[in-house]
């Protein structure tokens, strides 16, 4: 299957999402219908979603090089995102958890979904979110 085609049939609860995000080059990223953001292990974003980018309002060039949760997404910068992300690195355990929130920074509240993504075996972290209003 070629990435284009893992793009269009990409879905936000499917089992393989962490390897299938990590294998798609940007193009592919772009072609994503939820917010995909990608980051390293010092926590700054590398990769950031069209989709992303449009919901929002943010571009690449206002998110990639940046900390995630210091400077892009403070709402996230808590116990349920950040440090779900911190306590799976140190206890070097996966992580693919999905949680209700509301992310509330820049914007007014929405409500959505994050499923968040690590694995001791890959280089980037990823937030993932579908926004539910």
């Amino acid at each position: 299957m070629s990435t284009n085609q893992q793009a269009i049939s990409l879905v936000f609860d499917q089992a393989d999402l962490l390897d299938t995000l990590q294998s798609m080059d940007d193009a592919a990223l772009d072609q994503v219908s939820f917010g995909v953001i990608g980051f390293d292990a010092q926590g700054v974003v590398r990769r950031y979603g069209a989709a992303e980018s449009r919901m929002a309002g943010l571009g690449r060039h206002q998110t990639v090089g940046l900390p995630l949760f210091s400077v892009v997404a403070q709402c996230m910068n808590n116990f349920l995102v950040a440090q779900r992300f911190d306590d799976s690195q140190a206890a070097g355990v996966a992580l693919d958890e999905t949680v209700d929130y509301v992310l509330t920074l820049r914007m007014k509240p929405v409500r959505v979904k994050l499923r968040l993504l690590y694995s001791p075996q890959q280089a980037m972290r990823y937030v993932c979110i579908l926004r539910l209003s």
